[in-house]
């Protein structure tokens, strides 16, 4: 899976305004024009024009060597004599079907392919562990909104995610969620997944609220499947609860649908906020099988004397459940230190979706909080959320990162004052603070972008760094 960005290639976004039975119709008829051109079969990958890969692409077996790029392995230590963060200047990998066979300067390659990467970066493709994928065909719908109606009769309140998306609140005036047909879920899903997949994501975690029943289940696991990305559905339960959703209970059967499959997997989604009755059995199903967890944990909702009785090993049903290395929690925001301390101490896993939390009101991004632990190992993943809000590009989401902890981590060196009033050219300059974390730069979030992504998901065995005998999940950065 190697895949060429070009971030500089202008799109157009442009479109009208649709109302949702708008959006129903515009969505069946996408669904039509897509059965004729044989969407609905799994048809090959490929580009077109000037974009055209090279020869054999796809092909079993094939071997190409992408030559003279700027390497960038994000893998720890030293692979190579040039670096000791394993990055290479004008380096070469050569892969072989799905392999990485080997990384270095000068390959003597044969019988091999060759993709010229001089000017450009070659590097391993981003990790979104959190996107509501189904969502992409009512992208930007309500882009003013907050999580939850405040009240306020405000444009925000009245845009507000829970209402309008999910219809979870008021089910006589339900959101776009309800109105979903299966064909709905796999056109989106399948055009959520493409656009990913260009934008130089090639692994997600789809939170996929979107099972309001197994036909929607089944619609939303082939669009994976045929989208040719490695993915992993996270099964949670039916936005606005519809009637004959089959939360938790069909996990077994979509989890064995997705069985040994190479690309897509299962997480299971557990979300306390729905009460003991409903997600002790989920977390049960997934640790009797041997699943990751993933759960919205925040501000809102109720859930941080949840997450302190799952700390405590008290939550669930009856069954004393506790927080585990097989845990992802989403957001982690307002949680307690109580709670905190057992989430790092029991291994569990955060992903943060800086731009969503900052925009919709889910509690301030916790990076600080995490940093606070002074644990290497102790850091997050990325995710996009909803594209219902913000843009699903990984480059706003590693930008959003570094500039947020940066303007509060700033800011706090400013107040510590006095500011000196000639600070150059060798002036004093500000005395450090051993209470703040040090500044997050380009390289951290880049591990949190990839490498951290697939420890989240357990996947960097296979992804997440460019190394000999992981997959070829590579993207190609254009600088010019």
């Amino acid at each position: 899976m190697c895949i060429l960005c070009d971030q500089g290639k202008p799109q157009n976004h442009s479109r009208p305004q649709l109302g949702r039975r708008d959006f129903l119709k515009v969505s069946s008829a996408a669904a039509a024009g897509a059965a004729g051109m044989g969407l609905f079969a799994t048809p090959p990958a490929g580009a077109h024009g000037d974009d055209d890969p090279p020869q054999d692409s796809g092909r079993h077996g094939r071997r190409y060597v992408i030559r003279n790029g700027y390497v960038m392995t994000m893998e720890p230590g030293t692979q190579g004599q040039d670096s000791p963060f394993g990055e290479f200047i004008e380096g070469d990998v050569l892969v072989e079907g799905k392999k990485i066979k080997a990384i270095g300067k000068n390959l003597h390659v044969s019988n091999a392919a060759e993709i010229d990467a001089r000017g450009k970066v070659v590097m391993p493709g981003f990790i979104d562990t959190h996107h509501h994928q189904a969502w992409t065909a009512i992208r930007s719908s309500i882009p003013d909104s907050i999580l939850i109606d405040d009240g306020t009769g405000t444009a925000s309140a009245q845009q507000n995610y829970i209402f309008n998306i999910l219809g979870a609140l008021q089910p006589t005036l339900p959101g776009f969620a309800n109105h979903y047909r299966p064909v709905d879920v796999y056109v989106s899903e399948l055009f959520g997944g493409l656009s990913q997949l260009d934008a130089g994501v090639t692994t997600v975690l789809d939170i996929s609220q979107i099972h309001h029943s197994p036909q929607h289940s089944d619609a939303a696991v082939k669009a994976l499947k045929d989208t040719g990305r490695r993915a992993m559905l996270g099964f949670f339960e039916s936005a606005g609860n519809i009637p004959g959703n089959q939360y938790p209970t069909d996990a077994a059967r979509i989890a064995g649908n997705l069985s040994g499959h190479d690309l897509v997997g299962f997480v299971m989604g557990g979300e306390v906020y729905l009460g003991e009755p409903i997600y002790t059995p989920a977390w049960q199903f997934a640790r009797q099988n041997g699943f990751l967890i993933a759960a919205h944990i925040l501000s809102p909702f109720g859930i941080r004397p949840i997450l302190d009785d799952l700390a405590a090993g008290t939550g669930g049903t009856g069954n004393n459940l506790g927080i585990g290395p097989d845990n992802l929690f989403i957001h982690m925001t307002g949680m307690s230190d109580f709670g905190w301390q057992a989430v790092k101490d029991n291994g569990a896993k955060v992903s943060i979706a800086f731009p969503i939390e900052m925009n919709m009101r889910h509690g301030e991004p916790p990076i600080l909080k995490m940093q606070s632990f002074k644990d290497p190992a102790f850091e997050p993943s990325l995710s996009t959320d909803v594209e219902t809000n913000m843009t699903a590009d990984f480059f706003t989401q590693m930008r959003s990162a570094m500039t947020m902890q940066r303007m509060i981590v700033n800011q706090a060196v400013l107040d510590s004052g006095p500011i000196p009033a000639n600070p150059w050219p060798s002036g004093p300059g500000l005395p450090p603070n051993e209470n703040l974390p040090p500044l997050l730069n380009a390289r951290d979030v880049l591990r949190f972008a990839t490498i951290n992504g697939a420890k989240h998901l357990r996947l960097d065995g296979k992804t997440g760094s460019l190394k000999v005998g992981k997959e070829a999940d590579i993207i190609i950065l254009d600088g010019n």
